[in-house]
């Protein structure tokens, strides 16, 4: 006995749109003949998802009746096969395309694909140099500078990155008051005002005061002073530092991915292969965690210390 053909998941007022649109992107939009082939994969998959979630053909009805609900679905359906965000964002815009026309050339008229956000990208961490590279890094910038004081400045600041874990913006809003107190550790105030304490390691304490002794502009000592100044003594602005980094690391021919954030990245990821709990670290940079539980977690200052003494490579330097 004959079997009968399987239901096609797309009525055919809907294949004619999709046929239509896709010419369109090819011969009015000048789409690229991948462009048109991936919209065509990120569509058909939609209306297979849809086809899937209400048992039939997928008719104009059915798209006009789309909720953003239906669209936020398929979204978690990709992420759930292990699709990328990135791919997840391209295909939400195909969708979003493809509904544009609808509206305009199949007289329905639906604003949820339009409305859905689009799944947010995660960035890429920077590479961390290896602690060879970040150990000759940090020798070096003493040193390269014809002024002492500004070398003595330079290697402050790297030794906060590499030895603290601080964002270079909190490296440079530090005052002289922060690291005259001597409680042991640093108060830093990071991203949206979030206040954390950072252990400082007595080799940062001493590059820190041998910087404050030489630099000219800090003979007074005035505690709500900028910490780091220029040649003019104004607080110093985060390009000098950066461009410091990167004529360094051209002359001695480290990887052009060696940035003032790359050895915040470096002093997390070397914690971590020593043997240094994840949310001590995340705890130590500030992070905001996606779990609430961990985003108000506070770790004892003792307990961490301990382990950043016991994990931290610059502790035997």
């Amino acid at each position: 006995m004959t079997q009968p053909a399987p239901a096609s998941p797309i009525a055919t007022e809907v294949k004619r749109n999709l046929r239509d649109w896709l010419k369109e992107m090819a011969e009015v939009r000048r789409a690229s003949n991948h462009s048109v082939a991936a919209y065509m994969h990120d569509v058909s998959g939609f209306l297979a998802f849809l086809f899937q979630h209400h048992g039939k053909a997928v008719g104009l009805a059915d798209l006009s009746a789309i909720e953003e609900r239906d669209i936020r679905a398929w979204l978690a359906y990709r992420a759930n096969k292990g699709y990328a965000k990135s791919s997840n964002a391209r295909a939400l815009s195909a969708v979003r395309t493809f509904f544009r026309y609808l509206n305009t050339h199949a007289g329905i008229r639906n604003l949820a694909a339009l409305q859905t956000a689009t799944p947010k990208r995660d960035k890429p961490l920077p590479k961390a140099p290896s602690e060879a590279q970040a150990s000759s890094t940090l020798e070096a910038i003493a040193v390269r500078n014809p002024q002492a004081w500004i070398g003595a400045r330079d290697h402050a600041i790297a030794l906060l990155l590499y030895g603290c874990g601080l964002r270079i913006s909190e490296a440079l809003g530090l005052t002289v008051g922060d690291v005259l107190q001597d409680s042991g550790t640093l108060r830093i105030v990071g991203k949206g005002n979030k206040e954390r304490q950072v252990p400082l390691l007595n080799l940062v304490r001493k590059a820190l005061e041998a910087y404050l002794k030489q630099s000219p502009h800090h003979a007074q000592q005035d505690l709500s002073a900028p910490l780091f100044v220029g040649q003019r003594g104004k607080k110093l602005q985060p390009a000098v530092f950066t461009r410091c980094l990167q004529q360094l690391r051209r002359e001695m021919g480290l990887p052009e991915t060696l940035t003032p954030h790359a050895l915040r990245h470096g002093f997390a990821t070397h914690l971590l292969s020593r043997g240094a709990e994840l949310r001590d670290i995340q705890e130590l940079l500030g992070h905001v965690s996606l779990s609430t539980t961990q985003r108000y977690t506070h770790v004892d200052a003792n307990r961490l210390l301990t382990a950043y003494n016991a994990a931290h490579p610059g502790v035997k330097s």
